[in-house]
């Protein structure tokens, strides 16, 4: 499938006039809905869930029709039973602060639960996330290795996974999508430029970490031919080409920005300076295979490396 051609372009005719329920509808939620036809043939009804009432002219703008409710509130969802055929689930996981046990994600529970009251959606995508592996000391994974998450957020969303995979077997052909870092020059926070400029430091090359990366373009577009093409029970990497360990990442960027490389330091001198969010990313190193998303998604990346990406 040529990278420029619709996702849905090539779909057989059963498949037309669908009702796709976008569930956290931020940036790659919204756009997730502009890679969706709205019109002709294979014409597409976008929903999507809000919380917060006041952002439904911004979606309406956008051809989204937005339903409100919240996924803290299970009693909210009822309206979401048998709306949608297909049901994109970005959400994340409640923060770990809250007053419950750690490792649930209560909001996947609610949603399925919802969607489970009257008739089930053809299709169920959810978006993990690669930290469920934990660290891989820089082997390359397939989708079928053991998970070990090894922080509190994560745990939930293996858990999360595992409550998908258990609704896929009732009824719903549920697939799971695990997203890397993500990022685009015109998304908020989607460029390393902020923390080049701030002049944070990068592990020295002997203890650094591999780390993947996709484009927030790519993830949308990987997202909407999992809702058509995944299968049943099956998990995809949403991640570029990019074989790049961490440091050389931001080495990379400084280059193309025409700023300063990031000084080098030490683990021991990391966690002596740097934040704990920061350090978790530190600590796990991993290369993620993505044979599956080009071979049954049959996905061709517009953006297969980051260098490509952060050019535009």
């Amino acid at each position: 499938m040529p990278s420029n051609q619709n996702p849905l372009g090539a779909l057989p005719a059963r498949f037309r006039r669908e009702r796709v329920l976008i569930v956290g509808c931020g940036d790659v939620g919204q756009r997730v809905a502009r890679v969706l036809p709205r019109s002709g043939a294979h014409g597409v009804r976008v929903l999507a869930l809000t919380r917060d009432a006041q952002r439904a002219p911004h979606l309406r703008v956008q051809g989204i029709e937005p339903l409100v409710g919240d996924l803290d509130r299970p009693a909210t969802l009822r309206r979401l039973a048998g709306i949608a055929t297909r049901v994109l689930h970005l959400a994340p996981p409640a923060s770990t602060d809250v007053k419950e046990p750690w490792w649930r994600d209560r909001r996947t529970e609610a949603l399925l639960g919802a969607l489970r009251l009257r008739s089930r959606p053809l299709g169920l995508v959810y978006g993990s996330t690669t930290g469920v592996y934990g660290d891989c000391r820089g082997a390359w994974v397939p989708e079928s290795r053991p998970l070990a998450p090894a922080t509190a957020r994560s745990q939930r969303r293996a858990n999360a996974e595992r409550a998908v995979r258990f609704a896929g077997r009732l009824g719903m052909r549920a697939s799971i999508v695990r997203i890397p870092g993500i990022y685009a020059p015109d998304r908020e926070g989607g460029t390393p430029r902020a923390r080049l400029l701030r002049g944070t430091p990068a592990l020295r090359a002997e203890e650094d970490v591999f780390t993947s990366h996709i484009h927030a373009d790519d993830l949308a577009r990987a997202c909407v031919l999992a809702l058509w093409r995944g299968k049943s029970q099956r998990i995809y990497h949403a991640c570029d080409d990019t074989e790049l360990r961490m440091g050389d990442y931001f080495d990379m960027a400084a280059d193309l920005y025409g700023l300063p490389r990031p000084p080098r330091i030490t683990r021991e001198e990391a966690q002596r300076q740097l934040p704990a969010s920061l350090l978790s990313f530190m600590g796990e190193s991993r290369r993620l295979l993505n044979h599956r998303l080009k071979r049954e998604l049959r996905l061709v990346l517009r953006y297969p490396t980051v260098d490509r990406g952060l050019r535009g």
